[in-house]
């Protein structure tokens, strides 16, 4: 049995595939960024916002607040990643 899948994987492995046609695959990468990088994100931010919380900095405890919803924007609103990643690329004269 395990003979039978190393040498179908190394078939498989062998088997020669078409060259990628129209450069790199990008379909879903904003929305693994999204998976990704929100909980790390909402993590930070509650750490950091009881440490300001704790030292009674009310001021940076709120212009953290305010840079943290920001940003926040970026990563929970629909295609701002796309739409910002776009506006970028042809700012750069990529198509």
């Amino acid at each position: 049995m395990i003979a039978k899948m190393i040498v179908e994987s190394a078939l498989e492995a062998l088997t020669p595939t078409a060259p990628p046609t129209g450069g790199v695959n990008t379909a879903g990468l904003a929305e693994f960024l999204r998976r990704f990088f929100a909980p790390l994100f909402l993590v930070v931010v509650s750490v950091v916002a009881i440490f300001f919380l704790f030292t009674r900095e009310i001021t940076r405890f709120v212009q953290f607040i305010i840079l943290a919803v920001a940003i926040g924007v970026i990563f929970y609103v629909p295609n701002v990643i796309e739409v910002t990643a776009r506006a970028i690329a042809g700012a750069l004269g990529i198509r």
